[in-house]
């Protein structure tokens, strides 16, 4: 098959191996930069054109759209889909999961276990926004914000009190999370290849971090997972539309609970601490649900 991985980082860890293992397994794989991309969009004729050039047809779409790029990216991989591509996971699933309000909701709807989360644009008091999460310690997150970054714990009432004003001082958008001590800096990473958990991590902060990122010096080893977390990891997944993602949970005193549901998880971190052939999986479900192209438009060789 003809495969397109929809980058703006090729030369990344997850992007080469995903780029080495298909063409492992006889496919043709092209590294495509989203930002270089437009759509040319014709009645009844929809195409993606890449610096100047019409691009082929492709058998399926692998997108890595990094959260920066998110309302471009989709853009791009909505143009694929108009065209009949089969794209790993859909444009409107990976919006959804893009946007940390919406993908709570959508959980909670769900009855997926969730830490008690409070947002509000303009509160009249800030206290009962804070005790309405069971109070301090609690955690402030920038809606915005990705691998850790904006995200913050305010120990007593008063920081909080002061982040929150801080925060709405710059008109960002905040939620209020009640924070789960019996996690212990810990959570766990469930990688989710078509409604199944095909890889799972636990990440433990480095001391005197709450926040288990790699990125952040987390360290990441195996982890079983219990009956309860795999099925909370999957009905996650559903619940965003995502074929692929990233689940993380953290483990309280009532069950697992979804921290973020993340549509392009990255391979490294996961394949290394597991030993897992992750990007095979993604494959093997590629192979099974894209149909091949069989028509010879423009620009197919």
């Amino acid at each position: 098959m003809r495969i397109a991985i929809l980058s703006v980082e090729p030369s990344t860890y997850s992007t080469q191996r995903l780029k080495e293992e298909g063409e492992a397994r006889g496919h043709q794989v092209d590294i495509i930069d989203t930002l270089h991309c437009y759509m040319d969009i014709t009645s009844s004729n929809p195409k993606v054109r890449y610096k100047g050039e019409e691009l082929p047809r492709y058998d399926a779409v692998i997108p890595r759209i990094g959260s920066s790029i998110t309302f471009y990216g989709t853009a791009v991989v909505r143009q694929f889909e108009m065209m009949g591509t089969f794209c790993v996971n859909e444009s409107l699933a990976i919006s959804r999961s893009r946007d940390k309000l919406r993908s709570l909701q959508l959980l909670s709807r769900k009855g997926i276990g969730l830490p008690r989360t409070g947002f509000a644009s303009k509160p009249d008091n800030v206290k009962d926004l804070i005790a309405n999460v069971g109070g301090a310690p609690l955690v402030i997150k920038l809606l915005e914000g990705t691998q850790g970054i904006g995200v913050v714990l305010a120990e007593t009432t008063k920081a909080a009190e002061s982040v929150i004003e801080a925060f709405m001082g710059l008109k960002a958008n905040i939620l209020v999370q009640e924070f789960i001590k019996e996690a212990e800096g810990a959570d766990i990473r469930c990688f989710v290849v078509g409604n199944k958990v095909i890889a799972a991590m636990k990440r433990q902060a480095e001391a005197g971090e709450f926040r288990s990122n790699l990125h952040r010096g987390g360290e990441a080893k195996v982890v079983r997972l219990s009956k309860e977390e795999r099925m909370t990891a999957v009905n996650a997944a559903k619940a965003m539309g995502l074929n692929l993602c990233g689940v993380d949970i953290l483990q309280s005193h009532r069950g697992p609970v979804v921290m973020e549901v993340n549509s392009s998880p990255g391979l490294e971190g996961i394949e290394k601490a597991t030993g897992k052939d992750v990007a095979g999986t993604i494959y093997e479900f590629i192979e099974k649900n894209a149909k091949p192209y069989t028509g010879r438009g423009r620009g197919q060789g």
